[in-house]
């Protein structure tokens, strides 16, 4: 089962050897300095946002790997039935989030709780986590999007009534 541990001034995701297989990738390493919010998820699949990219996922099973979204790319390694420990990045790191499943809820707390009083600038304005931008915030706003079939939507305001 992955781990997340302190090491120095870095967070340290380390995995299993069949997990870095899984995933394909070695152990993720952000700078603790980069971490905003910790929560914990009783469900783990609250954890999970985007399409999945690279790594392993089983349905109903595992979801190890990254996924990404509008606003970067998250780090999962999820099992069903067990908390996750959820962290929020700055975009000063290589990923948004990272989340990993621990066996019980008291040792989700305990290292959500390590993790707080480690990290240098958590934010504490809501013990939520924040949702994923839409790419209409991220673009700008109301430019056209495009339509299934190469189709354009214009947005409300530039439509003939």
């Amino acid at each position: 089962m992955a781990r997340i541990l302190v090491d120095g001034d870095d967070v340290v995701v380390r995995l299993s050897w069949w997990q870095r297989a899984a995933a394909r990738r070695g152990d993720v390493r952000v700078p603790l300095a980069a971490v905003c919010r910790v929560t914990v998820e009783a469900a783990w699949w609250r954890a999970l946002r985007g399409d999945r990219q690279r790594g392993t996922w089983i349905p109903g099973g595992w979801s190890i790997g990254t996924r990404g979204h509008a606003g970067g790319t998250d780090f999962v390694a999820l099992r069903p039935g067990r908390p996750a420990v959820v962290l929020e990045l700055r975009p000063s790191a290589p990923f948004r989030l990272l989340a990993v499943s621990v066996p019980d809820d008291d040792e989700a707390r305990a290292t959500a709780q390590r993790l707080g009083r480690t990290a240098p600038r958590i934010d504490t304005s809501t013990r939520y986590r924040q949702p994923v931008p839409v790419p209409e915030e991220t673009s700008g706003g109301s430019a056209a999007r495009p339509l299934p079939g190469g189709a354009e939507r214009r947005p409300r305001e530039e439509r003939a009534p």
